[in-house]
């Protein structure tokens, strides 16, 4: 467990306020900063393209060791990671969080179009197709449980403690009043384990301390000290809320109207007053909408959203937005200037389109 965290005077967090905006190195807030449901991580790229950013994604692994580590120590049971990057710096990355406890889900990819493709491409000099997308790779935190044989999987365990309170497997459905279902589905150690809804759980806990050998009492237990509760059970999964039609595919091009902050801080016309031509302020600056889609997918009103490597702070203002409390951190100054008016306007519900 964390140790117990202290309150950080860098760290702008007001009465009333759903939102922190932490001025520096996400290193040094995560211990202040309430636990997770959902981390979205849009960090270095590999590509030079800010003070820090490696140049090429040989070394993006060093870059991200120790944030992963501190991801890794307070996430929640039921935490979800969404790892923006190109194609090769996510998979240059994937090891280290795959050993870190993280466990892919699936990619998704932004196509961003053809118009994303400055002028003509020449295809003798690049000699490849025109690149036209990044991806937001979805991972959940592994499920493992401590035992005095060794860590396991929820799979594992489910099975190990029925298999521990001394009971044959076919009377799980007997404990969830199914004809087989539970043997098949919550049992089995196939690859095709079905994770059991929380009434389900309930009743196998009850069932096997009052049927098991009550000299291994308490069974499913994860202090040693009382059985596994619903409520608990339920914590340790994490949230998806289905939208219909929407796939692992998104396609808009990159922001070039009004939610793009250009450089003096402000967003394109028509909405603010912006003379002459000037170049946005932030490279990439993600589209609002897929934050939403994200946050909304992911965790519930109330959660906890991370936004570690802040920019402009995209995923915080969709947060706040739909209800959740949004923890960020960016060091560079001028986007942080802008990330906290933004915050503050998704605080007041000033502007749909932040």
């Amino acid at each position: 467990m964390p140790v117990k965290p202290t309150r950080d005077p860098a760290i702008a967090d007001k009465p009333g306020q759903c939102w922190s905006l932490h001025r520096g190195d996400a290193l040094d807030a995560y211990v202040d900063w309430p636990r997770p449901a959902l981390i979205m991580s849009d960090g270095a790229y590999g590509v030079g393209g800010f003070p820090g950013d490696p140049r090429t994604p040989d070394d993006l692994v060093g870059w991200y060791a120790p944030h992963v580590e501190c991801w890794s120590k307070y996430a929640l049971a039921a935490t979800t990671l969404w790892f923006w990057n190109t194609e090769i710096g996510w998979a240059t990355v994937h090891p280290l969080l795959a050993a870190s406890g993280w466990d892919y889900v699936q990619t998704v990819v932004w196509d961003k179009g053809v118009s994303h493709i400055a002028g003509n491409v020449n295809g003798d000099t690049i000699r490849q197709f025109p690149v036209t997308t990044e991806v937001c790779v979805f991972y959940r935190r592994r499920l493992e449980f401590e035992t005095p044989e060794g860590i396991m999987s929820a799979k594992q365990w489910l099975r190990h403690e029925w298999q521990r309170a001394g009971l044959p497997l076919h009377r799980a459905n007997e404990a969830c009043g199914v004809a087989n279902a539970a043997t098949r589905k919550y049992l089995t150690q196939d690859w095709l384990w079905y994770f059991p809804p929380p009434e389900m759980m309930e009743r196998l806990v009850a069932f096997a301390n009052r049927h098991g050998d009550p000299h291994g009492a308490p069974y499913y237990s994860i202090d040693g000290a009382s059985p596994l509760t619903a409520a608990e059970w339920s914590r340790m999964r994490d949230v998806w809320t289905h939208a219909h039609g929407l796939t692992n595919v998104w396609a808009q091009p990159a922001l070039h109207g009004s939610e793009r902050y250009k450089g003096n801080g402000v967003r394109s016309a028509p909405r603010v007053h912006n003379p002459g031509r000037q170049a946005a302020v932030h490279l990439n600056q993600k589209p609002i909408e897929f934050m939403r889609r994200i946050v909304a997918a992911a965790t519930r009103p109330g959660d906890v959203v991370w936004e570690p490597f802040g920019g402009l702070c995209s995923a915080s203002a969709a947060a706040v937005t739909l209800g959740r409390r949004a923890y960020a951190a960016e060091q560079v100054e001028h986007f942080a200037d802008i990330a906290e008016q933004r915050l503050a306007e998704a605080t007041t519900g000033e502007h749909d389109d932040l």
